[in-house]
């Protein structure tokens, strides 16, 4: 590609597949006399290489309305549902598009909506996206063009992120975008700007306009980079995290004298960075790294010291499960997740608790209570350990390898994820010979308590016991 000016001639073959799928829609745009260009991370990701797919993004001068009567008749499905805001999708064959009127979005003080304002310029529509890496565009056409006004190519390659205007513009129009700053450092493995960090700094307490839902995505968009620490330490360390995650900067201040890191916010970086999503078949990669994230939470809470051990974290898990469920709530994530989530934060040190080795017993509880989270919770407890000193780490993953094994032998032979009773409810009232009521729940957990020690006993040893549980009930 070669500069001209603040355009730049695009080399076909590095867009080819993207224009390929945009012209049939492009030369309708151009047809009616209006530009359209593609725009935002598409181009970015083009540029940088590497995605499978993009986002086809597009921007045009053309207004809502005429927009939909372009696409009317050629796409197989429009959606109009933001539209209030100059967009409208559209589907065609397997491709989806969204198409959006050039715009100057800002927030008023004190709200969470955007003012829509439409424009006919791509420079100014390019001005008010978020960081230059963003603010680029490509007119769509016989000789497609790369409009680049910030110098977001440069910025790539210099490894740097900064916004097209001020940060204090860009972050007042949408105070979501230093959040997405955290994000975009170390997908790109960039440096942000002093600017942008002293920006960020100073104008923290405006994610209180922002809804919880969006510092929600936000957040699992950054979890799920393969490594993440970088844009979590930048939360942190401009007073971002206190304002949706305080855990995270509470976390800093509590030192950490059983692993390797100074404290405890740096030991979970690493907890969540070795999380990774190729650990185990089916690992619920999101899920576990929100886990590694949140299980040492309750260990500023449970602080104490004593004499010949130093400090202790005594139920930092339990007290840590609550507080993640508090903070998940708060984030508005699904319950779903809530559960999950705060499950595996209240198990991760379940697996410590063994220390003379796995009975029939304890593997049927393990199992028991991981229940469908039991991968996420295995590889959680792998990654937990990030000690330098080899010979315990040795140790800890052999002990684990062993729990595992033993997990595989005794569910061929006893289908651990379906232990129940050997008796169910009806079966204990006919052989007890009584109604419904609460003594029916007493006997099954008796029953259960009995499975989860000794296995399956047999229909006539199983009945002998419970016959005398009864008995001695009388």
């Amino acid at each position: 590609m070669s500069p001209t000016g603040n355009l730049v001639v695009v080399t076909p073959d590095r867009f080819a597949p993207a224009l390929a799928e945009i012209a049939p829609l492009s030369d309708r745009f151009r047809a009616a006399g209006h530009e359209i260009y593609l725009v935002g991370g598409a181009v970015r990701d083009l540029l940088v290489g590497g995605a499978d797919s993009v986002d086809l993004d597009l921007t045009t001068p053309a207004r809502p309305d005429e927009i939909k009567r372009l696409v009317a008749g050629w796409a197989d499905d429009v959606w109009t549902q933001g539209e209030k805001f100059g967009t409208i999708g559209a589907r065609k064959d397997d491709v989806a598009f969204e198409i959006t009127t050039h715009r100057a979005d800002s927030y008023e003080p004190g709200t969470r909506k955007p003012i829509v304002a439409f424009g006919d310029s791509i420079e100014d529509d390019l001005a008010r996206r978020d960081f230059t890496i963003n603010a680029m565009a490509l007119r769509l056409g016989n000789s497609p063009e790369l409009i680049d006004p910030y110098g977001g190519i440069a910025d790539l390659a210099a490894k740097v992120l900064r916004t097209p205007l001020s940060p204090e513009i860009s972050f007042t129009d949408d105070p979501l975008r230093m959040l997405r700053a955290a994000r975009f450092i170390p997908r790109f493995n960039l440096t942000p700007m002093p600017e942008l960090i002293a920006a960020c700094r100073e104008m923290a307490s405006r994610l209180e306009i922002v809804s919880a839902e969006r510092m929600r995505d936000e957040l699992d968009k950054l979890l799920t980079l393969p490594k993440p620490g970088d844009g979590l330490r930048f939360l942190v360390g401009t007073g971002l995290a206190n304002h949706f995650l305080p855990e995270l900067p509470q976390m800093r201040l509590e030192q950490d004298p059983i692993h390797r890191h100074k404290d405890v916010f740096a030991h979970t970086i690493a907890v969540v960075e070795n999380v990774q999503p190729e650990a185990r078949p089916g690992l619920d990669f999101r899920i576990t790294r929100l886990a590694a994230l949140f299980h040492d939470v309750g260990k500023p809470k449970t602080r104490s010291f004593k004499k010949g051990t130093g400090v202790t974290f005594h139920h930092h898990d339990v007290v840590g499960a609550r507080m993640t469920k508090d903070r998940m709530q708060a984030l508005k994530y699904s319950s779903a997740d809530v559960e999950a989530v705060s499950k595996l934060v209240d198990l991760h040190l379940r697996f410590h608790t063994y220390k003379m080795g796995w009975t029939d017993a304890a593997v049927r509880r393990y199992v028991r209570d991981a229940g469908p989270l039991l991968t996420e919770l295995n590889v959680l407890t792998r990654c937990d350990c990030t000690t330098r000193n080899e010979k315990k780490a040795a140790m800890l993953g052999e002990r684990m390898d062993e729990l595992e094994a033993r997990i595989v032998e005794l569910n061929e032979a006893e289908e651990l994820a379906s232990i129940r009773p050997e008796m169910d409810g009806q079966a204990v009232m006919d052989h007890l010979g009584i109604t419904p009521g609460r003594e029916i729940g007493q006997a099954l957990a008796f029953l259960l308590e009995i499975r989860m020690e000794e296995g399956p006993l047999g229909d006539e040893e199983i009945r002998r016991r419970l016959d005398a549980w009864w008995a001695s009930r009388a």
